[in-house]
């Protein structure tokens, strides 16, 4: 397929929705590339919704190049994410639970592993790496630090709603039906 002269279609993600048309994920944005968009349309597994005004274009067809899709089959979330350094840190914000910077981030056993902590939820925040050192090997209390807020497990939903504190820097004016951020949007 050859796309519109002078265009950049990798700047053409599509919106992926579920089949009840919300997002799959707030925080990454669900998105895909123009080419997944289009092959997942001719393989019947998405609807359009809405669409770019550009086009790609072949011996035999025309098309606009799909901005919003929906998948056809609902997916079901499971109810709690899996355990990763990037959901660890949306749990927490992307902030140290001792000293709430941003920078330098890394996680931390409350309970340290030398002492019997498990890399659970439940054990493991976000520190930024001078607090972390700062701990060192001890709990929070045995160095004389406070965490802003205890551990949990959290659901996927939770982890989503979270998710919609981070709205991605572009946003394309076709996804404003479907996207709830309260900002501009660029055009």
């Amino acid at each position: 397929m050859a796309e519109d002269a002078g265009c950049n279609l990798s700047a053409c993600p599509a919106l992926v929705l579920n089949a009840d048309y919300t997002p799959l994920s707030y925080y990454p944005l669900s998105l895909w590339p123009w080419q997944t968009a289009i092959k997942a349309v001719f393989l019947d597994r998405v609807d359009i919704v809405e669409s770019y005004d550009r086009r790609v274009h072949s011996p035999s067809l025309d098309m606009k190049i799909p901005s919003v899709i929906a998948l056809r089959d609902y997916v079901k979330h499971s109810e709690f994410p899996a355990f990763t350094r990037f959901n660890l840190f949306l749990r927490d914000r992307f902030a140290c639970q001792y000293c709430g910077s941003g920078q330098h981030l890394t996680f931390d056993h409350v309970v340290p592993r030398r002492l019997g902590g498990k890399t659970t939820w439940e054990n493991i925040i976000t520190a930024c790496a001078p607090c972390n050192m700062k701990k060192g090997g001890r709990t929070p209390r045995q160095a004389h630090m406070h965490l802003a807020c205890d551990p949990i497990r959290p659901t996927s939903w939770q982890l989503q709603q979270h998710g919609k504190s981070y709205p991605p820097n572009y946003l394309h004016e076709t996804w404003r039906d479907w996207l709830y951020w309260d900002i501009e949007l660029e055009e």
